[in-house]
């Protein structure tokens, strides 16, 4: 028996809206995601689209926000297994990396960065909230290594921001396309710098 048609002015469960959202992204990029074009996707107006989300800010916030709930709860199941705390962060650096040019997760996360030059304090915190998940996990995952004696004890704090903005520089390269910045080669450049920070043996300072 077919689904019964939704009926008129009635909202679709907000997942399915995030979803076809990002979706839309994936399929035609950020110029192809309009409130109108979203609305037909799943039976609503614009009109309805922005009395529910009432900024196209707002519906890319949200939708990142949904996306990086998907991504927080993989992150966990990596953290979470039974392996060696290098393995378990090279998994970390592999998600946080884009999958490749015009990845739709890492396209939305740069339109939002962009935006956020004239979000207000509300929407720059739901932001920092979401960093804050990544960094809190690398602290963990270093101070753990460290404790291991797997890694070189480091500041944690201090070594896992300059990771991220490692991550965060690369991503924006794969992210767009530079050439030569491929996520295979930035994979390379990455554990290449773990191993000289963290795991190769200190050189002994001479005197």
């Amino acid at each position: 028996m077919p689904p019964a048609p939704r009926r008129r002015n009635t909202a679709p469960p907000r997942e399915e809206v995030l979803a076809a959202a990002m979706a839309t992204i994936a399929e035609r990029g950020l110029d192809g995601l309009t409130m109108a074009g979203l609305g037909r996707e799943v039976g609503m107006s614009s009109g309805h689209l922005l009395y529910y989300f009432r900024t196209k800010d707002e519906l890319l916030l949200q939708t990142l926000e949904w996306s990086e709930g998907r991504l927080g709860a993989q992150r966990r199941t990596l953290l979470s297994g039974r392996v060696t705390v290098r393995e378990r962060l090279d998994a970390y650096i592999d998600l946080y990396l884009p999958d490749g040019h015009r990845d739709p997760h890492w396209t939305l996360w740069l339109e939002v960065w962009n935006r956020s030059q004239n979000a207000d304090d509300d929407a720059r915190a739901r932001q920092a909230a979401i960093e804050g998940a990544w960094h809190r996990d690398l602290v963990a995952l270093l101070a753990e290594g460290a404790s291991r004696g797997e890694f070189r004890t480091v500041d944690a704090e201090r070594f896992a921001t300059r990771l991220r903005a490692l991550l965060d520089g690369f991503s924006v390269h794969v992210a767009v396309g530079i050439p030569g910045t491929g996520r295979f080669q930035v994979l390379d450049q990455v554990r290449e710098f773990i191993d000289d920070s963290l795991t190769a043996p200190e050189r002994p300072v001479l005197p």
